[in-house]
């Protein structure tokens, strides 16, 4: 006989995992905020920056960055409970842009960490989701030493659709990188939801 209350009763309460995307510029802060967030050990994939790549690899405003991204990151964070995301942090040079319609496959949404230093790194991430009707978030990684610029301001640089949230960040910061992603679900549930009722109507 099984128990009204059996451990077996709470297993069949699916716990739900979603794919979240985190992209931008060379340098702006993927690693990091992947790591700051996960409860995992991260995987990286980081190579050290080689003379045969300085050609490509623009590091003017990052000249202290000795390594980068070949692949993929990767971690996983519990948001609460029955719910956790796991992170695919994209390379950030065009030369590994292959990888990213395999990376998108699935994705609720991503975070596109932008630099205000270097603000139109981000623009092919943000054309990227925008072409492909994936929701996403802007998160503004606030380095220091760098000018402070509002949400408004941001938005209206990189001629965002309205309505896409813009929020400032620390990427080191794991509270910080938790409400961007908390942000992301929010914004992305509501812009599924949309589409779904659309699609009916």
């Amino acid at each position: 006989m099984v128990p009204e209350h059996s451990d077996a009763s709470e297993a069949d309460t699916a716990a739900l995992a979603l794919k979240i995307l985190v992209a931008g510029g060379f340098g702006v802060g993927k690693t990091t905020l992947v790591g700051a967030v996960s409860e995992i050990r991260p995987l990286r994939t980081e190579e050290l920056l080689s003379e045969a790549g300085q050609s490509v690899d623009d590091t003017g405003g990052v000249s202290q960055k000795v390594t980068t991204t070949v692949a993929m990151d990767f971690g996983r964070i519990t948001i609460r409970s029955g719910l956790s995301l796991y992170l695919f942090g994209t390379p950030g040079q065009d030369r590994f842009w292959f990888l990213w319609d395999e990376l998108s496959q699935g994705a609720l949404g991503a975070v596109v960490l932008a630099d205000t230093r270097r603000l139109e790194d981000c623009f092919p991430a943000v054309d990227y989701f925008e072409h492909r009707h994936i929701p996403f978030v802007v998160a503004v990684n606030c380095f220091a030493g760098a000018r402070t610029y509002g949400a408004h301001d941001v938005s209206r640089a990189l001629d965002l659709d309205q309505g896409t949230p813009v929020v400032l960040c620390d990427a080191r910061d794991r509270a910080s990188g938790k409400e961007v992603l908390i942000r992301l679900v929010e914004y992305a549930g509501r812009m599924h939801t949309a589409r779904l009722l659309n699609s009916v109507g």
